[in-house]
């Protein structure tokens, strides 16, 4: 406990105990040991008798002595480490020198630990003794830390590992959430917000403005991302740049290229929607991207990556759509249409570019728009174009087709015609749908278009053909959370029995027994809006979404719990029944004025 004091001249226990076995008189041994190791101050010695007159201990009171000056060396130290003086840090290194050999002392090393925290060049020897020492190194400041980790990689990745779990955790159980709505979901809370979670604010005190250590987590999250395909470690990528931003930390801001590109999208991100403005300065960044700096491309594909990234730009093609269509404009005239098309096939194609290393957009393609004869360039690959020319036209066309099925059903009687709702799809949409990922994530956003519009004709035509899309992006928690969500907006339709069928046997039962995931959104779903399906239909579907013995504890969970919400909806007394109007079918009788009315005597 009192190791290192002997460095430094100053006697210990031992000292005492080797005194006290070689004295004559043991009395005068120890006041002269307390003569040469008290507080050196005459006058202090002849006031020391009145704290014994007064039974207050020798010890409480140097150690009250101790505390104060204590404190003010750590203050003293802080003062000259925010101080103008050219020699600060050599002062600092020179109190460190005398005050390390006592940094075992928990009574010392806070002055210890202060004083290496305030260092910006801590001395590698000291270092090293830090990090050797697990107690130092867990009791030593952040500050010192960085400096550790900065040439320490697998040490520093041991830090940061459990943080990438516990954010990767939070994701993900946020899109299992027991609540659906379409106004609270997955994507409901606001970047700002999001920058305020317990991981993010964590790396970001963790890299505080060292360079090195950013990039170092910028590393760990390219290899998890290429490693488990998990889209969370983009969502990250963006979360942790733009809150050293918030931070106004320069030092990192200002040499990554990514910089202005993710703060030009976060206010897209926050408005949900890329306007025409910003859309002309996430362009210039893209075509901004020089010679020989192309593997920015992969930084800035990861960023667009981010599912709330791919949200917006996927809910601005959307919107992009309704405008040219109320316009009666074709979607390959649309430059702004072109360029979220471009940004989305970019965040899409982020995994591929960084897995191959050939950062390097599409090529610029020249095409003939069929239209007009008309000459219209784009940079994006020839099968987005495809989707471009053949699989929007598509799209647009089940658009019209639901269109003139609603106006039809507005009309007279004897105007309307033997119209029926289109069943079958467009080939081109369903086989896009299958081969294209853009397409495909367009199909699905639309889907969730016409859900939010409440159009169950539209829903229950395209439901099923979303059984085969690409990648199998239509099953991914991501769009079953929002599709689930949607749903509640028909939760009256559940009790239809074919309503259900396209949306369980059409749908969500065609792959929850190969994928846990639907498994548990389907369940989801029905703990949701269980009172609203027919109790037929619901006790065939708890047959077959019963838990299977080899299944997660969260599955397990939720089919316990609608067990349980079906059991205690079986068991509530029914509602009560309109009681009966009192009315008799009697109606009041006219009494003329003339009639004479009897009277009764009291």
């Amino acid at each position: 406990m009192f190791a290192g004091l002997s460095e430094l001249g100053i006697s210990n226990g031992d000292d005492l105990k080797e005194t006290l076995t070689n004295c004559t008189e043991p009395l005068k041994a120890i006041d002269q040991f307390q003569m040469e190791n008290g507080i050196l101050l005459p006058t202090l010695q002849s006031a020391l008798p009145f704290l014994d007159l007064h039974g207050t201990p020798r010890l409480e009171f140097h150690q009250s002595v101790f505390d104060e000056l204590r404190d003010k060396l750590m203050e003293r130290v802080a003062v000259i480490a925010d101080g103008k003086e050219e020699d600060r840090y050599g002062k600092l290194e020179e109190l460190l020198e005398k005050s390390f050999p006592l940094v075992k002392m928990p009574s010392i090393q806070p002055v210890v630990m202060q004083v290496l925290k305030h260092l910006p060049k801590v001395p590698e020897k000291k270092l090293k003794l830090v990090m050797a020492d697990k107690e130092l190194y867990k009791v030593c400041a952040v500050e010192v830390k960085r400096q550790i980790w900065q040439d320490n990689q697998a040490l520093f990745g041991d830090e940061v590992s459990p943080l990438l779990k516990q954010y990767i955790v939070e994701k993900e159980a946020a899109l299992f959430s027991s609540d659906l709505s379409i106004l609270h979901n997955f994507f409901s809370p606001s970047p700002k917000t999001r920058r305020q979670g317990e991981v993010v604010l964590k790396l970001t005190h963790m890299i505080g403005k060292n360079v090195k250590l950013y990039d170092m987590v910028l590393q760990f999250l390219r290899t998890l991302f290429l490693r488990t395909r998990n889209v969370h470690y983009c969502t990250l990528r963006a979360e942790l740049l733009m809150s050293l931003h918030d931070l106004d930390i320069s030092e990192i801001c200002s040499v990554d290229p990514c910089h202005k590109f993710t703060w030009c999208l976060d206010a897209c991100i926050r408005e949900k929607f890329v306007d025409g403005k910003r859309a002309r300065e996430l362009q210039g960044f893209l075509d901004g991207v020089k010679k020989g700096q192309e593997q920015v491309l992969g930084d800035l594909s990861m960023i667009l990556c981010d599912p709330f990234a791919c949200n917006t730009l996927a809910l601005s093609i959307m919107r992009n759509l309704q405008e040219l269509l109320s316009q009666e404009s074709l979607p390959r005239d649309s430059p702004d249409l072109m360029l979220l098309l471009r940004m989305l096939s970019l965040g899409q194609g982020a995994w591929d570019m960084i897995d191959s290393q050939v950062f390097k957009e599409p090529r610029l393609v020249v095409s003939q728009s069929l239209h007009c004869g008309d000459m219209f360039m784009c940079c994006v690959s020839p099968q987005d174009l495809e989707v471009v020319t053949r699989f929007l036209p598509a799209m647009m066309s089940v658009v019209v087709d639901d269109h003139t099925f609603t106006v039809e059903q507005k009309l007279p009687n004897e105007e309307k015609s033997s119209l029926t709702y289109p069943t079958g799809l467009p080939d081109a949409f369903s086989r896009y749908l299958l081969n294209n990922r853009v397409a495909c994530e367009m199909g699905l956003y639309y889907v969730l278009h016409i859900a939010k519009l409440r159009n169950k004709n539209a829903l229950q035509r395209l439901l099923p053909a979303l059984v085969d899309s690409y990648n199998d992006m239509a099953f991914s928690d991501i769009f079953l959370h929002l599709l689930t969500g949607h749903l509640t907006l028909l939760s009256d339709e559940f009790g239809s029995g074919d309503f259900c069928s396209v949306v369980f046997d059409g749908f969500l039962l065609t792959s929850f027994s190969s994928k846990e995931n639907v498994h548990r959104h389907a369940l989801r779903l029905l703990l949701h809006l269980h009172q609203k399906v027919l109790p037929s239909y619901m006790e065939t579907l708890m047959k077959t979404l019963e838990s299977p013995k080899q299944c997660s504890e969260p599955l397990k969970e939720l089919y316990t719990q609608l067990t349980e919400k079906l059991e205690a909806h079986k068991k509530s007394p029914p509602p009560l029944e309109k009681s009966p109007s009192l009315d008799m079918g009697l109606h009041p009788v006219a009494v003329t004025q003339n009639a004479s009315v009897p009277t009764t005597s009291v």
